[in-house]
């Protein structure tokens, strides 16, 4: 490897590398890659081609990725929305893609086969998942891929919540899952990722990454008179949204859930467990 390039972010193994890396890495063969869509409501995305490796993260409905290699079921592929590398079952993406029309506003929706409450259920959808509408009836949006969805579970393409911390706030008792990225199961990261997507803000997958990007940083010494609801607070692997002087919201593993909670008393759990006494925040601009 010629440079350090976060694997995480960049797709590259010892036998293949993204076209773009070129001169970046070391690499017996480059990919320009080509387009896929995920076309099932969520699939998990692994650190390795099996289905008992790691979930390292999750795909959702209508996400673009790169495919760069496929073999006995598998695809090593990297996700256009976050730029997470990983392998994911071909079962998943479909070739025919499509340019969405709406995307999943609320926690989950179900995909039935008529436009009909009691109908057969498809799949479901989970929020920020992206579809394309192509008619409707009865309060039912059509789906370009097949069956429908409640169309006031849908929001058009540019139309965006306005508070991510109030978003945040839908996925409480959600439980925690390392990788999850929805309200079957999410961790600490995908909840702000999560809520940030729904109001239009970019956002990278791990705390790490989000540390280093979303929003500006506020010089917090520990006075929780700066901060500002809404502020996301991070440290060494964990992350979550302050809301006011008695609550502050994360998903956690201690609890395996989403929780409110008294920042004082995560502060002091996290300095104890990991060293971290000092959370960085970020405020992202409403």
């Amino acid at each position: 490897m010629l440079t350090e390039l976060d694997p995480r972010l960049n797709a590259f193994r010892y036998d293949l590398a993204d076209a773009s890396l070129v001169g970046k890495v070391d690499a017996p063969r480059f990919a320009e890659g080509e387009k896929r869509q995920v076309a099932i409501g969520l699939a998990p995305l692994r650190h390795e081609p099996a289905p008992d490796a790691p979930r390292d993260s999750e795909l959702l409905f209508g996400e673009r990725v790169t495919l760069y290699d496929e073999r006995n079921g598998w695809a090593w592929v990297q996700n256009a929305t976050d730029r997470y590398v990983g392998y994911v079952e071909s079962a998943a993406l479909s070739a025919d893609l499509f340019e969405p029309t709406h995307h999943v506003a609320v926690l989950r929706t179900f995909v039935f086969a008529e436009a009909d409450l009691k109908s057969p259920v498809i799949d479901s959808l989970p929020m920020n998942g992206a579809v394309r509408v192509t008619g409707g009836s009865h309060g039912f949006a059509e789906l370009a891929t097949g069956g429908w969805v409640y169309t006031d579970h849908l929001a058009a393409v540019g139309e965006f919540a306005d508070d991510h911390m109030e978003v945040a706030l839908q996925f409480l008792g959600v439980p925690y899952l390392w990788g999850g990225r929805s309200s079957l199961g999410l961790d600490c990261s995908a909840l702000s990722q999560m809520a940030l997507m729904r109001c239009g803000i970019a956002c990278p997958r791990d705390t790490d990454l989000q540390e280093a990007a979303i929003g500006e940083p506020v010089d917090y010494q520990g006075e929780q008179a700066i901060l500002q609801q809404g502020d996301i607070m991070l440290w060494a692997g964990h992350c979550g949204i302050w809301i006011d002087e008695a609550r502050f919201l994360h998903a956690n593993a201690t609890d395996m859930m989403v929780r409110v909670q008294p920042l004082a008393e995560i502060e002091a759990h996290i300095a104890a467990a990991t060293g971290d006494e000092s959370p960085r925040v970020r405020r992202v601009a409403k």
